[in-house]
């Protein structure tokens, strides 16, 4: 089985992984990361998990200050990532990157409707008419979760287009007197033209053509269909089963995954958040289940394949001097879902012995906690973004309340249970190793020389 997965199937799927294409998405989806945490801790006060609390911030006018803060970081997420797509890929061809990142900025945009409209129920329930429409601005919504799989789409073809240009030369070139700032941006002058009409024309198709834009077309007919999809059991199974499946073989499985998988999750939690500010967080108001915080809180809680329930045997339980220095060890990182030591330390990659529940305990978690959303035991995740370092219980509470901590709780028991008997049995095996390699002290051999017998 070894020698299959690292012959066979690694192969081409680290093949697929380090294309230009996923590697550009891997690296440019890191750009968003501190403004989305930044603009979560505002959100956190300005949607106040208390109710007396929001009410209050709510009541002196507080909360729609903090608000603010977080319309202006977490709420253009899309902005960061297509900047940081475009940026990634021309950056890793060994070009000046920053005007290639701007240049998606200015495509993402070019993209979008010029136009807010504001809709309303009219005396027939069925029926709605435009109450008003305002011209000529950026609608904030295609900046953030709305916008996200436009945003992968333009920074790559940007970033790809980009790098073409220069690569054959078509820039402007000027003499080695100017300034060299002043000469790169002349540089960009040409792919940026280019780019910028072939954008614009695109808009033109759309709108006139269809009465639309390309970025509700793709709203409609990609991003939309591929969030669902991720919303089901489908998406239990990526983000629970392939990260310790690929840690397993020593692959960072969580990065790979969630280089792919975040854009998806992310607007999934922004759907949500919408819902929550607007208090029809339900799955009948089109909530969602598998959200970033589904992967974050429930599934790589305490690290890759939710190893609490393992640190805890090491660290109480065992009786090898390898697992007691090692639950020792990685028991604080574990507080805050880092769990490198005992996979590589233990160790969980490659290892049979504790392969079983190192990748049915995400799964059992990822489809339970499906299972009691889909039920209506607990609401869905408001959708608020807790960073993944936020230690456990903490960052349920925030998600999903006190049904989330308590869930949360109950889950990271489970791993206990899941964890013992295959933790037990490699304590033996660890132990027999340690006690068969202790070697007899000079004063041992010397006493049995003296007195054989002995």
């Amino acid at each position: 089985m070894n020698n299959f997965i690292n012959e066979k199937l690694l192969p081409p799927v680290m093949k697929f992984v380090n294309t230009k294409a996923v590697t550009a998405i891997k690296n440019g989806m890191l750009y968003p990361i501190p403004f989305i945490v930044i603009g979560a801790v505002f959100l956190i006060l300005g949607q106040f998990p208390i109710q007396a609390v929001q009410d209050y911030l709510n009541e002196i006018g507080l909360g729609p200050i903090f608000m603010q803060a977080n319309n202006a970081s977490f709420g253009i997420m899309a902005l960061f990532a297509v900047f940081g797509i475009a940026y990634s890929w021309v950056r890793d061809e060994g070009h000046d990157a920053v005007p290639a990142g701007m240049l998606a900025i200015v495509v993402d945009i070019i993209l979008q409707p010029d136009t807010v409209k504001s809709v309303t129920s009219i005396a027939n329930p069925e029926r709605v008419s435009t109450a008003w429409q305002v011209s000529g601005v950026i609608d904030k919504a295609w900046l953030g979760g709305k916008g996200m799989i436009v945003a992968i789409i333009v920074g790559l073809l940007v970033g790809w287009s980009y790098s073409w240009f220069m690569k054959k030369g078509f820039t402007i070139k000027l003499p080695e007197q100017v300034p060299a700032n002043v000469a790169a941006s002349f540089t960009a002058l040409i792919p940026g033209a280019a780019i910028v009409t072939v954008a614009t024309a695109i808009y033109g198709i759309f709108k006139l053509g269809f009465n639309t834009t390309m970025v509700e077309w793709i709203y409609a007919t990609i991003q939309t269909p591929l969030q669902h999809a991720t919303d089901g059991p489908l998406g239990v199974v990526v983000v629970a089963f392939l990260p310790v499946f690929l840690w397993f073989f020593g692959v960072h499985g969580a990065t790979i995954v969630g280089g792919i998988m975040t854009p998806l999750l992310l607007a999934n939690n922004a759907d949500n958040l919408a819902l929550y500010k607007a208090g029809k967080l339900t799955l009948d108001s089109g909530a969602h289940i598998v959200t970033q915080a589904f992967m974050d809180q429930f599934i790589t809680v305490t690290g890759s394949g939710m190893t609490i329930g393992l640190v805890i045997f090491m660290l109480v339980r065992a009786k090898s001097v390898q697992m007691k220095t090692l639950g020792k060890l990685e028991i604080v990182p574990a507080l805050f879902n880092i769990n490198e030591p005992i996979l590589f330390g233990l160790p969980l990659v490659l290892n049979p012995l504790l392969a079983i529940p190192f990748i049915l305990t995400p799964l059992v978690s990822g489809f339970a906690t499906y299972a009691v959303i889909a039920m209506g035991i607990i609401p869905p995740f408001n959708g608020m973004y807790v960073p993944w370092t936020t230690p456990a219980i903490v960052s349920g509470l925030i998600v999903g309340g006190w049904q989330g901590a308590l869930w949360q709780a109950v889950m990271l028991v489970m791993t206990g249970f899941m964890y013992y008997p295959f933790a037990r049995k490699y304590d033996k095996v660890l132990l027999a190793e340690e006690q068969g390699d202790a070697q007899p002290s000079a004063a041992d051999i010397e006493k049995l020389e003296e007195n054989p017998a002995n």
